[in-house]
C-alpha cells in the first residue's frame, strides 16, 4: 500500500552534500561541455556535474544495472508516441547535468543529436538507488525539483519500494518536492505522463 507524506516528512531523509575545507573551483555547465568537448574528462571519465561540482559516479553491480533494464523495457511497453525512454543519458539544467538511470523524454532520440535534453523535454526521471541512497534523495531530488522535472522515481533496491515525488517547487531557496509517495514491493505503482494514467507497474516486477 501506498503510503503519502508532505515536505515537510521528507527532512528527515534530507542529506547535504559535505563541503570541502579547502578552495575549490566550481565550474559551469558550459564549462563543463568545454571540457569534454577538449578530452579533459574523457568517455571513461565516471563523473557528472552537480550543482557545479564534479562528483564520482558509483559502480554498478550486477542488480543496479538489471533494475535500470527492468524500468527501461517496461516503461518502453507504456509509451505513446512522441516519448521515448533512455538511459544514462545526461539532462541539462542550469548549473548540472546528472545522468539519470532512465528519463522518459519527449519526442525521438534523433531530435537530441546536437544537444542534450533539458527538464523541459523530460517527464520523469528515475535513479536506481543502492549505493547513492542519500545522493539520489539529496542532491539529486534537489537537482531535479530546481529544474521543474514534473515527476521524480527513486527505485530504492536497499528498502526493496519505489519513492515517487511530484509537484516540484522549481528554483527556489530549498528546492522540494510537496508529494512524496512510497511503494512497497507488492504495490502497484501509477505511471503518469501530464495529466494522464498509462497504466500501472507492479513494483515487484522492476526489483531485482
Amino acid at each position: 500500500m501506498s503510503i503519502a507524506t508532505s515536505t515537510h516528512s521528507l527532512a528527515s531523509i534530507e542529506i547535504s552534500a559535505a563541503l570541502p575545507t579547502e578552495p575549490v573551483l566550481r565550474f559551469s555547465v558550459a564549462q563543463y561541455h568545454e571540457m569534454i568537448r577538449t578530452g579533459i574528462i574523457q568517455d571513461d571519465d565516471a563523473v557528472e556535474l552537480l550543482e557545479g561540482w564534479l562528483v564520482p559516479k558509483m559502480n554498478k553491480n550486477p542488480p543496479h544495472v538489471l533494475a535500470t533494464k527492468l524500468v527501461a523495457n517496461a516503461f518502453a511497453r507504456l509509451l505513446p508516441p512522441g516519448w521515448h525512454a533512455a538511459t544514462q543519458d545526461p539532462i541539462t539544467t542550469e548549473a548540472s547535468e546528472p545522468e539519470p538511470d532512465v528519463s522518459i523524454v519527449r519526442g525521438d532520440p534523433r531530435d537530441y543529436a546536437d544537444r542534450h535534453p533539458e527538464p523541459a523535454d523530460a517527464a520523469i526521471v528515475i535513479e536506481v538507488a543502492d549505493a547513492t541512497l542519500a545522493r539520489d534523495r539529496g542532491i539529486k531530488r534537489r537537482i531535479y525539483a530546481s529544474a521543474a522535472v514534473p515527476i521524480y522515481w527513486i527505485v530504492n533496491l536497499v528498502d526493496r519500494q519505489i519513492e515517487v515525488y511530484s509537484e516540484p517547487t522549481g528554483p527556489a531557496e530549498k528546492p522540494e518536492y510537496r508529494q512524496h509517495k512510497i511503494f512497497a514491493a507488492t504495490d502497484d505503482v501509477p505511471v503518469l505522463l501530464g495529466d494522464q494514467e498509462l497504466g500501472r507497474l507492479r513494483v515487484a516486477d522492476l526489483l531485482p
